[in-house]
């Protein structure tokens, strides 16, 4: 299968016409983080709304000269590093980390008790490793063929990481080999794939140069997990059961994402996994996958294991521009339709390049429900080598755990006066307090209690400075793991600096940074008024439906747009009320207005609410508006008044906690719908 894939890739490099573009490279993801922090930044600057990673070179080299107009020295930085590809081979990257660790043993979760933490998206970097190894490089003999070999080594474990052969062009990529997926636009917690757990060996076809109007791109990979060799990590014996045959093997994963952006500054995309076949009679052909990957409520959900999330960004073009983000996740679908996620996840984030001048900024929050990457078919859930294929707060966790949880993540980043780059990085995480669910929906006095997971911390400072052909540095990380024990990482690296054409000398000349000049339409806004809404609440099938009668509530909203034309706008807002007693959150992930001038607008948008019960509830939600803008302009300037109508269909929890209703069902529903009569305020 390799050698008649590598020759497919040879023949397809041969054929290809005259006028396609060249394929690209991929710059190293997680392996270099203060040269990809820099990228990040230059593609916020560039207006350029990326949805997962690894970033392709030609995309980013693209984004520079936009980047160049607001912040020269960045640019100009992040050239001269992707100059390293400009040749027809080379080396790109080459690390060596060295580090004392202390603490940080497990009792618990992943691996044996005494096993160690894990290095969050670090490709299952154990906290007790005393060095950790990587590097890449390439030869390219034509625009259409490039082969590259990589490796990222510890203790413990060996992976070819960026070892491809890639065949193709600008719109159709073909790679064979160790490629990263990254199914998110968030930078650190991602739901839908992530570098948490070592690279699987894959087949993928992806463009990196939109296409159309609508900017559209797409990635299709298979791969194989490895779920029983010597470093499987995870539970011993068979770990497929079906139709009551069990057996050992290592399941296939498929993955799609799809995505557009058909405006500047503006992207949407859904992604789509499927984990099936390994053995139990699991079917495993491609006849199965074409009858069944977009049949989200077939047999996929009996005969495989299934994620699927909407991702969007959105960034804002102002004096300080800035990109919000956000990923909303299932792992099955649910009662309502297809399109209705079951048991979420919803991970937000906002992101600024440069603030203050010397300093930039990364936020991210993420929440999940329970029985994420665990599975009754494949009893080591959606898991590589005994690590989750997600998000790293997954990890911290007993081994197929079900429990949901909640992570943040804090970044700052700084560049001081005497070169270099400074980074400070805060993580938390806090395991939901119910019981140790598994991979089961619902309680019973059977399952075990909760298991008494501490709030897991962890503080980390790093620093890098160019000298000549290197940069040097160091990273200091201290913390507190789910089971209450303390861990500290020292550690010291050198990493390939690039040759006297491409080397950094760790300098910004701040004074080329001027700012960017706020785009006409773009406002950053503020919501103050009243809402009233009422719930339609579903326990069980057996129960009569009730439905509360409506009341009123504050309600409360911040949010940004930008104009896409003439009269129409785009942007993203974080919204909150009362409802029933409970805190009802709503983000719009999209927003959208239209303009009949300057006296009237109207609008419509699509958005996803929490609803903070016992445990959170989930679902999507929708509605449309009308604004009567500047309605009071000598009194009130710049201040729209707005009536909203929104509906939020089958909001959802399972029935994990005793005091739940038992029935046929394992989750409640509850429908919402009402109005919203707000002033907002707009900057």
């Amino acid at each position: 299968m390799k050698r008649a894939a590598a020759l497919a890739c040879v023949c397809c490099a041969a054929a290809l016409p005259a006028w396609s573009g060249p394929l690209s490279a991929y710059l190293p993801l997680n392996l270099e983080p203060e040269m990809e922090r820099q990228i990040e930044r230059v593609l916020i600057l560039a207006d350029e709304p990326i949805l997962k990673r690894p970033f392709p070179v030609e995309l980013v080299k693209a984004a520079l000269p936009a980047a160049g107009k607001v912040d020269p020295a960045l640019a100009a930085k992040v050239q001269r590093y992707l100059e390293r590809y400009e040749r027809d081979y080379g080396l790109t990257h080459a690390s060596a980390t060295g580090a004392a660790t202390k603490g940080g043993k497990k009792t618990s979760s992943v691996g044996a008790p005494g096993s160690s933490d894990i290095v969050p998206n670090e490709y299952g970097l154990p906290m007790s490793s005393h060095y950790d190894v990587s590097a890449q490089a390439y030869v390219q003999p034509s625009d259409y063929l490039l082969a590259a070999a990589g490796i990222v080594d510890y203790q413990g474990r060996s992976t070819p990481v960026g070892s491809i052969l890639s065949a193709g062009f600008n719109w159709a990529q073909l790679d064979v080999g160790y490629r990263d997926h990254w199914f998110s636009p968030m930078t650190d917690s991602t739901m839908v794939m992530s570098t948490e757990a070592p690279t699987l060996l894959s087949a993928t076809l992806s463009n990196w140069e939109p296409l159309t109007r609508l900017g559209l791109q797409y990635e299709f990979f298979l791969a194989k997990t490895d779920q029983t060799g010597s470093n499987s990590g995870g539970l011993p014996g068979n770990n497929i059961s079906y139709n009551g045959v069990e057996s050992r093997g290592n399941p296939k994963v498929f993955g799609t994402q799809l995505s557009i952006e058909p405006f500047p500054g503006w992207s949407f995309g859904v992604n789509r996994l499927l984990q099936f076949g390994g053995g139990s009679g699991l079917p495993s052909s491609a006849h199965f996958l074409l009858r069944d990957f977009f049949k989200t409520s077939g047999t996929s959900q009996t005969q495989g294991k299934q994620e699927a999330s909407y991702d969007t960004r959105f960034i804002f073009p102002g004096k300080t521009p800035f990109a919000v983000y956000f990923q909303y996740a299932g792992t099955e679908t649910t009662d309502g339709g297809s399109y209705l996620l079951g048991n979420s996840a919803l991970s937000a984030g906002i992101d600024f390049p440069r603030i203050w001048h010397h300093f930039d900024a990364t936020l991210e929050f993420s929440e999940w429900q329970n029985i994420w990457y665990t599975s009754y078919i494949f009893l080591d859930g959606t898991t590589n080598q005994g690590l989750v294929l997600g998000n790293w707060g997954a990890d911290q966790r007993n081994f197929n755990d079900g429990v949901g949880a909640r992570s943040a993540m804090l970044r700052i980043g700084w560049e001081p006066p005497f070169g270099g780059y400074l980074e400070e990085r805060v993580r938390s995480l806090v395991n939901q307090n119910y019981y140790a669910g598994g991979v089961t929906r619902v309680y019973s006095p059977d399952n075990p209690g909760p298991f008494p997971y501490h709030h897991y911390t962890s503080f980390e400072i790093t620093y890098s400075h160019p000298w000549q052909a290197a940069t040097l540095g160091g990273d200091v990380m201290y913390g507190r793991d789910v089971d209450g024990s303390t861990f500290l990482r020292l550690a010291a690296f050198v990493r390939y600096g690039g040759d006297r054409r491409t080397r950094d000398t760790g300098y910004i000349d701040e004074d080329d940074y001027a700012g960017a000049a706020a785009q006409p339409g773009s406002e950053i806004f503020v919501d103050l008024g009243v809402s009233e809404s009422k719930v339609r609440i579903n326990l069980q099938p057996t129960l009569p439906q009730t439905q509360t009668t409506p009341g009123a509530s504050p309600h409360l909203g911040v949010g940004a747009r930008r104009a896409v034309s003439a009269s129409n706008d785009l942007g993203v807002r974080l919204e909150t009320d009362q409802v029933a007693s409970h805190n009802l959150t709503g983000v719009r992930l999209i927003d959208w207005r239209y303009r009949f001038g300057n006296a009237v607008a109207a609008g419509a948008f699509i958005g996803v609410d929490r609803y903070n019960l016992q445990t959170p509830a989930y679902s999507m939600y929708g509605g449309v508006g009308l604004e009567w803008r500047n309605f009071f302009p000598r009194w009130l300037p710049k201040v729209d008044l707005d009536l909203d109508y929104r509906y939020a269909q089958n909001i959802a929890r399972d029935h994990v906690l005793a005091s739940d209703p038992p029935g046929p069902r394992p989750d409640s529903f509850y429908k919402i719908q009402g109005a919203v009569l707000y002033l907002s305020r707009h900057f």
